[in-house]
């Protein structure tokens, strides 16, 4: 496996920005769970609501997407967008809970599909991966008020390295 060096980029900053932001979001998560989901929460939220409005105004002016999808689009974005704004506590505890059952569900689904196909041929490496994606959606499906309650620490943790993993690679790529 060769190492290759990256390629100098005048935009090496944006990379460190995303590493900082990345450290501040993970430090807030872990220092202060339950506020950070709340803020991210609610700038979901205003997204949710934005994207909405934005894909109603696209129905009028761009034909390079059928309008009903547009309509569709719009019509759900600013209904989550206002439900989440007008109850953001409900919607910080269901939407960690909603991310738990769906990672439980198809951990379930690519487990079983990972033991099937160990048996059809693709190893003892497949096996393995599918009988532990399998244990994984089932401890997530058994008790997901636990898992919810580790999602913001979990979160944490993987952007405080993910934000030191980009703050690395952005001084590689300047030099």
């Amino acid at each position: 496996m060769a190492i290759t060096t990256p390629t100098p980029t005048a935009h090496w900053w944006v990379f460190l920005l995303e590493g900082i932001a990345a450290i501040l979001i993970g430090i807030l998560l872990l220092t202060d769970p339950a506020a950070t989901v709340v803020a991210i929460t609610v700038f979901l939220g205003f997204y949710w609501l934005f994207v909405g409005v934005l894909e109603l105004v696209r129905m009028f002016v761009d034909r390079s997407v059928p309008w009903i999808w547009s309509l569709l689009i719009g019509i759900v974005g600013i209904v989550a967008g206002v439900l989440v704004l007008n109850h953001p506590l409900f919607a910080a505890v269901l939407l960690p809970a909603t991310l738990v059952i769906y990672l439980g569900v198809l951990g379930i689904i690519m487990g079983i599909f990972g033991i099937i196909g160990g048996f059809a041929g693709g190893g003892i490496g497949s096996f393995i991966f599918g009988v532990l994606n399998l244990l994984i959606g089932i401890l997530l499906l058994s008790s997901p008020a636990a898992a919810t309650l580790a999602v913001p620490f979990v979160f944490g943790i993987l952007l405080l390295i993910e934000g030191v993993a980009l703050i690395i690679w952005a001084f590689r790529v300047r030099a």
